[in-house]
C-alpha cells in the first residue's frame, strides 16, 4: 500500500485500537477481537514484550497493522521491517519523521500545543494526535484549524463510548481508543472485546 491509501484507510475507519499487552499473546488476542468487531486499524504497542510475534501473527488479517509508542528511528525501521503500515509516538522525534517520509510511511507523533503541531506538520507529518486528548475539550480542533486550517487531528488517550461522537464531528479524522479494550479483554477475555469494538464502530457511523 502506499501512503495514500494507507491515510485512506485510516479516515475511513475513523478507528486506530492501541493494543498493549501483558505479552505478545495477549496482545494478539485483543487485537483479533477487535478485527472481529469491525476495526480495520491496529495500532500495535512497543511496549508490549516481543511485539514483532503480534506483526507476523496478524499479518493474515484485514487489518492494516501500525506501530505505537515508537521513540526513535531504530525502532521504526524495525516496526517497518515487521510488517507496520504506520507510525506512532506519545510525541515527536524528527527522526522519526525523517525515516517515516523517506520509506513513504504515515508517521501520527503525539502533540498537546499549536507550536508542536506546526512543527510536526511542517516535518510531513500527515496527521497528528493529539495526546492526551482526555486533557481536553473537542472544541480545541475547531481552535487549532483557526492558524492551522489544514492539519489533520487524531484524540487519543479518554476516548470511550460516552465521548467518541463528539470529537468526530468536532474535525477528528480518527480517534484512537485502547484502554477500553485493554478492560474489556480482563473482565470479559475475547467475546468482551468483540462486542465493545462493535459498539465503537456502530458510535463512529452516527
Amino acid at each position: 500500500m502506499d501512503k495514500h491509501s494507507i491515510l485512506k484507510k485510516i479516515y475511513g475507519t475513523k478507528i486506530v485500537a492501541v493494543i498493549r499487552g501483558n505479552d505478545a499473546q495477549e496482545a494478539i488476542k485483543i487485537s483479533k477481537g477487535a478485527v472481529e468487531g469491525g476495526i480495520q486499524a491496529i495500532e500495535l504497542t512497543y511496549t508490549t514484550p516481543h511485539i514483532s510475534e503480534g506483526f507476523k501473527e496478524l499479518q493474515d488479517t484485514d487489518a492494516l497493522l501500525g506501530a505505537g509508542t515508537v521513540l526513535d528511528s531504530e525502532t521504526a525501521r524495525h516496526a517497518i521491517l515487521a510488517g507496520a503500515k504506520f507510525i506512532v509516538s506519545p510525541f515527536f522525534v524528527e527522526d522519526v519523521a525523517l525515516l517515516c517520509n523517506r520509506y513513504g510511511i504515515p508517521y501520527m507523533p503525539g502533540c498537546m500545543t499549536v507550536r508542536e503541531m506546526a512543527m510536526a506538520f511542517e516535518a510531513g507529518c500527515d496527521v497528528l494526535k493529539l495526546f492526551p486528548a482526555n486533557n481536553f475539550d473537542p472544541s480545541f480542533i475547531k481552535s487549532v484549524h483557526g492558524p492551522l486550517p489544514n492539519v489533520k487531528i487524531m484524540p487519543t488517550g479518554g476516548i470511550n463510548l460516552e465521548n467518541i461522537s463528539a470529537w468526530l464531528e468536532a474535525g477528528a479524522v480518527a480517534t484512537g481508543i485502547g484502554s477500553d479494550l485493554n478492560k474489556a479483554y480482563q473482565t470479559g477475555g475475547y467475546g468482551a472485546v468483540v462486542e465493545l469494538s462493535r459498539k465503537y464502530i456502530q458510535k463512529s457511523k452516527k
